[in-house]
């Protein structure tokens, strides 16, 4: 299955299943927990200032992505990098509807509180109406899907992949302050528990860790006889490093091939290739 047909089919059930914890929500008092005592809260008025820093870190990578196109570089391939980004997104979101079907805990958000309108959905009236997933405010005003944070998945994802892929040091140091305040933000609007987004900043990394590992590094591709080219290029140190190794192999007269193929002798105008002599006869004598 394609990569973005996956992602699309994971998203429709990342999708559906928020919505059907929805109905299972019941409203309640807000647990106790120390990142409420600690931030103070921005207020209802406010909570646009999180999705708003989100929304641009989201489009931010989007176009770094696709800067290749643009400016003509070869850092990475967009295809197989957004392959990657996919694989990993989509891992993390079915573990993400694993966690919060298990246990449903009453939303810390404005909506989701006792009293709200929206706290709890009415029996649906037809499967129809649940499989459509009342989009888009039925992503919006969600209620239960709450361990752990979408916001921080997206996030994180896309600053380990900068961290990967990228090549300026003081970009990544600026997207990891940037995940850092999210997390704060997302807390302070009372968007989710504190747990939320701590679970999210562990799970995220250990399934692009571990996800990673098992997709390849490079894909090679054959460029013509006797060479071939990456086309995911991790960096230049990288690069530069394996161009110099096969210099330094084509100067010293090694062209990589094993040692069987390269030992080869000659007797009598004729090669063996394990290299053992050929014993000729030898006439002496006109005999």
């Amino acid at each position: 299955m394609p990569p973005y047909i996956a992602r699309a089919t994971s998203k429709y059930l990342h999708g559906l299943a928020a919505r059907g914890v929805h109905y299972l929500h019941h409203p309640g008092p807000t647990l106790q927990d120390v990142g409420f005592m600690v931030i103070p809260e921005l207020g209802q008025e406010n909570a646009y200032i999180s999705e708003t820093l989100f929304t641009i870190v989201f489009f931010t990578f989007i176009l770094w992505t696709f800067h290749p196109f643009i400016c003509h570089s070869k850092k990475f391939y967009t295809v197989l990098l957004w392959c990657r980004v996919l694989a990993f997104l989509v891992v993390s979101q079915f573990l993400r509807v694993i966690t919060f079907m298990s246990t449903q805990l009453p939303g810390p958000n404005y909506h989701c509180r006792e009293g709200s309108k929206l706290a709890r959905l009415p029996r649906p009236d037809s499967i129809l109406e649940v499989l459509l997933i009342n989009f888009p405010r039925g992503f919006i005003y969600g209620c239960g899907d709450l361990i752990f944070s979408s916001h921080m998945i997206f996030t994180l994802v896309f600053v380990l992949t900068y961290q990967k892929y990228g090549t300026k040091r003081w970009i990544k140091q600026i997207a990891w302050l940037v995940a850092i305040i999210l997390s704060l933000l997302i807390i302070a609007s009372r968007k989710h528990y504190t747990v939320d987004v701590v679970v999210a900043w562990y799970t995220v990394n250990l399934v692009v860790y571990f996800v990673d590992r098992q997709l390849p590094e490079e894909v090679m591709e054959r460029s013509g006889p006797g060479g071939s080219l990456p086309l995911i290029s991790i960096n230049g140190r990288d690069k530069d490093s394996r161009t110099k190794e096969e210099h330094h192999k084509l100067m010293n007269g090694n062209s990589g091939d094993s040692p069987d193929r390269r030992q080869r002798s000659q007797v009598n105008g004729k090669f063996l290739e394990d290299g053992s002599p050929i014993v000729s006869e030898i006439i002496i004598n006109g005999t």
